[in-house]
């Protein structure tokens, strides 16, 4: 048996990362310290615990230690394994929103430049996050107008050029028009522009576009100086510091009673290239620079845009630790800085003012939205948690139901749950429903704590009077009480209105309709999808796994080849035998089933 005070006597004076578990030996939180000995006692001798640290202690059932060479090796170390094992009681970097990139794929021999939202080592060059993906989009329009680069995705030899090229949008690098010398300088250009390095684009271009003249090129020209028009009302848009530092990323941050807001302005050259900001709940008890540093670990740990400057408000105690491990990411020198004076200050005071704005307005909406609600609904407080459920089938075939969570006024995709239909055999919804729900409640009754949380203020039951009894009476049979209100949809499938129990729909504002309609929405492609992976995959076993002979690397090829079940009905005994490992003798056998 692990104990705790015995343990801690036999912690070494060294640097390490420590590892909290509890009695499940879930890791709970995981932690760097210069010295493992000081670092861990801490938490178990001081009085004056904040009530997060107080909450995770109670938890701790045992804890383990890596000990390391160096504080840099730590971090490295601890960054891992928080990105690995997300820790509940560490700062965790929220993924729930993916930002948009400019990606330019520099392996290729003529890149191309596209939107991707998923950022990996594949030698690729990164721009963004674009906060806006309008903006991503706009600037790759511009792109792709002022620039004679190729638009397919995979660059493959062709016996004729595409419309593009004739169109002047494209020099047809798959027939060989262009070389990669000649090409590579569009990219390089490019890469400049989205710099933010403009000035020296602008510079080359002005060059091109005089010796242009000279030779009595005029179109060339023309086109040269079209470019550079282009290029300075982008840049104008872009421009908001006289920053001096090329790469720099501006972080500020903000608190509330329920969350804490970060916002982080990315600077290149001098103009501000885009914007994103982070929320966390339940960290208001922590002090900023701790949050900072675990934001900072997690949000440059698989990023390709490291900035040469990092500058925050606070002075933070592992400074030194992150500037040497950013530095090593990004193969030179970074710098956190924490200004107090002068234009960089004033940057760093528009970060956070934004951050507080941010998350004013993020507030403002959703009390807005709980408020009427709450009004709407005739509650004595706020419904905080509402879920909503959704049966689908067909025929009372591969029956299935899908929960969905509205949380603070905001749909938690990440909240939803699906089901299988157990009890109820044929075409039930009612029943259905009722199943869903007892289970459902059970699981909060039994296990407050585990993966369905508490249980909710309010169920909104995606239809009328039939499913609002049905939800009604499944409650009852906890002897809980829980208002139930009806999403009505009109002949076009529309939600056009809340309905109560005795039939009476409820009037509300367009901004909360909305997003009762996308609530309904989301359920139902929560259980559409569900049960469209069941049928589909009871289908395809039932129709192929049943044919003696075909095992799972037959049916792979079958599928691969001809693309559906049906397809493979439809295929002649000929046709079949052209699929790897497919005899005529397995061919016919197909054909009989």
């Amino acid at each position: 048996m692990f104990n705790i005070e015995e343990e801690l006597k036999k912690l070494p004076n060294k640097p390490g990362v420590y590892v909290m578990r509890d009695k499940d030996d879930n890791i709970i939180y995981v932690g760097k310290a210069v010295s493992l000995r000081n670092r861990v006692r801490q938490y178990f001798r001081k009085n004056d615990r904040t009530a997060r640290i107080e909450k995770m202690i109670s938890l701790i059932d045992h804890f383990e230690y890596i000990v390391v060479d160096n504080e840099a090796e730590a971090l490295i170390l601890e960054c891992n394994l928080i990105k690995k094992n997300r820790p509940k009681f560490n700062v965790l970097l929220k993924d729930d929103k993916t930002y948009p990139y400019i990606k330019i794929d520099l392996k290729s021999d003529y890149p191309g430049v596209f939107i991707t939202r998923r950022v990996i080592n594949d030698g690729s060059k990164y721009f963004g996050p674009y906060a806006n993906p309008g903006a991503a989009r706009e600037m790759v329009d511009f792109i792709k107008q002022r620039y004679k680069i190729r638009q397919c995705r995979t660059l493959k030899p062709r016996t004729r050029p595409c419309l593009n090229y004739h169109i002047n949008r494209c020099l047809a690098p798959c027939m060989g028009y262009v070389t990669k010398e000649k090409y590579r300088k569009q990219i390089d250009e490019i890469i400049d522009l989205l710099d933010g390095k403009t000035d020296k684009v602008l510079k080359e271009l002005e060059i091109q576009m005089e010796q242009a003249s000279e030779k009595l090129d005029f179109e060339q020209a023309a086109y040269l100086r079209d470019r550079i028009q282009a290029i300075k009302r982008v840049s104008e848009k872009q421009k908001v510091s006289n920053i001096s530092e090329n790469n720099i990323d501006v972080i500020g941050i903000a608190k509330s009673e329920i969350e804490v807001c970060i916002e982080i302005f990315f600077v290149r050259g001098s103009k501000m290239i885009g914007r994103e900001h982070y929320f966390y709940k339940d960290l208001k008890d922590m002090e900023d620079s701790e949050i900072l540093s675990g934001f900072i670990k997690q949000y440059y740990l698989d990023n390709p845009n490291i900035p040469n400057k990092i500058m925050i408000r606070e002075v933070l105690e592992e400074k030194q630790a992150l500037e040497q491990w950013l530095s090593t990411m990004l193969g030179k020198k970074v710098e956190i800085k924490s200004p107090k004076k002068g234009e960089k200050l004033r940057f760093v005071e528009m970060a956070e003012m934004n951050s507080k704005v941010t998350l004013e307005n993020k507030e403002k909406d959703k009390s807005e939205i709980l408020m009427e609600l709450k009004n709407v609904l005739k509650m004595d407080k706020l419904p905080r948690k509402i879920e909503t459920y959704d049966i689908s089938n067909i025929s009372g075939e591969y029956m299935v139901a899908a929960m969905c969570v509205l949380q603070d006024g905001v749909i938690k995709k990440n909240l939803s749950r699906r089901f299988k239909i157990k009890t109820v055999f044929g075409q039930d919804d009612p029943r259905c429903m009722e199943e869903v729900i007892i289970r459902r409640l059970k699981h909060s009754i039994d296990n407050p704590n585990g993966g369905f949380g508490n249980l909710p203020d309010a169920i909104f039951a995606d239809g009328g009077i039939t499913q609002i009894r049905a939800t009604k009476n499944a409650i009852k049979k906890y002897n809980i009480d829980i208002p139930v209100y009806g999403m009505v949809k009109n002949d076009k499938h529309q939600t056009r209105a809340l309905m109560d129990e005795n039939r009476n729909e409820l009037k509300i504002s367009e901004n909360l309709m909305h997003l009762i309609t996308r609530f309904q929405d989301t359920v139902h492609d929560t259980a559409i999808t569900y049960h469209r992976k069941l049928r589909d995959k009871e289908i395809t076993k039932s129709e192929l796994d049943e044919i003696s002979g075909i095992g799972k690397v037959k049916k792979q090829a079958l599928l691969k080849h001809f693309g559906s079940v049906e397809r493979i009905k439809q295929a002649s005994i000929e046709e079949l035998t052209k699929v790897k490992g497919i005899t005529k003798e397995l061919a016919e056998k197909i054909k009989k089933n």
